[in-house]
């Protein structure tokens, strides 16, 4: 492994480590116009009266701040501009159609800087300078450690759109990603029902890969397997013909992928250029889909796996109009992914539980998002009453020579978020490991 000191210390160790550095070294992280359409209607309670009409008159009044925050510069903003733009349309869309109780959004944006402390100090800003009702934003699952403790804090509300590695729950965090339930384990029960038994595991050097493995681990030991290689690269790490001459000699039969950022254009560039096709050596990812495959070059990628939530490709009469719309605003070359429509959707998921609230206050906006459905451009979403996330269709497709993605399975219905994994005899003691 990349980082021996890390890896050669007990499991808790070093967890603990990866959590200190989050908070205390400033790494740098590696995994726009036409009117916009009517807003979709989320399938909640009926919205609250607006503000009575005796309230002050102040000129803040007449807006609601909403924060955005994104890395839009740094390794990981081959990934983040794009989640930030499909924000940027659902609040256009929402103030064209009359905004949140009568009230215009107003955003303020700030760059993370693929920098965890970064995140931290800009969400400090955000809520105490700014006072944002909420802030939509982060990746990768360091920004959001790092993040969590401020929301806390100053009891501010974070809607977070990526899939992560779980085992988390916070009062001030809606998880409108996948959690590992939701990607992870049904990625692996797939590649297991497909015959696959030779496991190489690759991942960025940071909490998300480095979990999600503990528990493929755990889930491949379950099924009498354990992986022929586990390897971690820093964030923005470019140089993989070491790491590919390591997975050849460990001959797998897959490769389970949790790179990050432009990590992947070199990776899959490298995998081309040694020889290695999808037929020979297929690689199932997790944290690349259709903007990071644009990045990549689908002549590089084509033909293998990915795990996610959404496609580009969805058949739903809602993913017609949000393609439509999204290209329409940035540019027919654009395309959309499973964080993009998590980003856009939590903007209306939050909409929905304020105008059920009758209010933009914390504790009456999570009361009311309990159960809260809408149609989501992937399918019908659901915020779960207890642990914030949202049940989820998991899909599973392959790289087409365009570059889009065709499925090949999903879960038939939604899937219920379990974070810590109790559903799962085998995960047995994770809940544990992350308190």
């Amino acid at each position: 492994m990349s980082v021996t000191g890390l890896t050669k210390l007990p499991v808790l160790m070093r967890f603990a480590l990866i959590g200190v550095a989050a908070v205390l070294m400033p790494l740098m992280l590696a995994a726009c116009g036409s009117e916009p359409p009517p807003a979709p209607a989320a399938t909640a309670a009926p919205a609250a009266a607006s503000e009575p009409a005796s309230a002050p008159a102040a000129p803040e009044s007449d807006t609601i701040k909403v924060g955005i925050l994104h890395s839009l510069s740094g390794t990981m903003s081959i990934s983040e501009t794009a989640v930030h733009d499909a924000e940027l349309l659902a609040i256009e869309e929402i103030n064209a159609s009359g905004g949140v109780m009568g009230k215009q959004l107003e955003v303020v944006i700030e760059d993370g800087a693929s920098d965890w402390p970064t995140f931290a100090e800009k969400a400090r800003k955000l809520l105490q300078e700014d006072e944002v009702s909420v802030v939509f934003g982060g990746w990768t699952s360091a920004s959001r450690k790092a993040m969590l403790p401020v929301f806390e804090a100053n009891n501010g509300l974070l809607f977070y759109p990526v899939q992560y590695e779980g085992l988390e729950t916070s009062p001030n965090i809606f998880y409108t990603g996948a959690t590992t339930n939701q990607q992870i384990v049904p990625a692996i029960e797939y590649l297991l029902e497909e015959g696959k038994t030779k496991f190489y595991l690759l991942g960025s050097d940071y909490v998300f890969p480095r979990t999600s493995n503990l528990i493929i681990n755990k889930q491949l030991t379950a099924a009498g397997l354990e992986a022929v290689g586990e390897e971690y690269t820093p964030l923005g790490h470019t140089e993989y013909s070491t790491v590919i001459t390591k997975i050849k000699a460990a001959d797998p039969d897959v490769v389970f992928n949790t790179l990050n950022g432009d990590s992947n254009v070199a990776f899959f560039k490298q995998l081309k250029d040694a020889g290695i096709t999808a037929e020979d050596l297929p690689t199932i990812s997790v944290s690349v889909a259709e903007e990071e495959i644009t990045g990549i070059g689908a002549e590089n990628i084509a033909g293998h796996l990915v795990a996610w939530n959404y496609f580009q490709t969805t058949d739903t009469p809602e993913n017609v109009k949000f393609v439509s719309a999204f290209k329409s605003k940035y540019g027919e070359d654009r395309v959309t992914d499973d964080p993009i429509e998590a980003g856009y959707f939590g903007v209306y998921l939050w909409k929905a539980a304020v105008e059920k609230a009758g209010s933009t206050e914390v504790a009456a906006v999570k009361e009311a998002a309990k159960g809260i459905q809408f149609a989501a451009p992937g399918g019908m979403v659901t915020i779960h009453n207890e642990n914030q996330h949202v049940s989820k269709t998991v899909r599973i497709g392959t790289v087409r020579d365009d570059g889009q993605i065709d499925e090949i399975w999903n879960s038939g219905s939604p899937v219920v978020p379990d974070p810590y994994l109790d559903s799962y005899e085998w995960a047995a003691g994770l809940r544990e490991l992350a308190q």
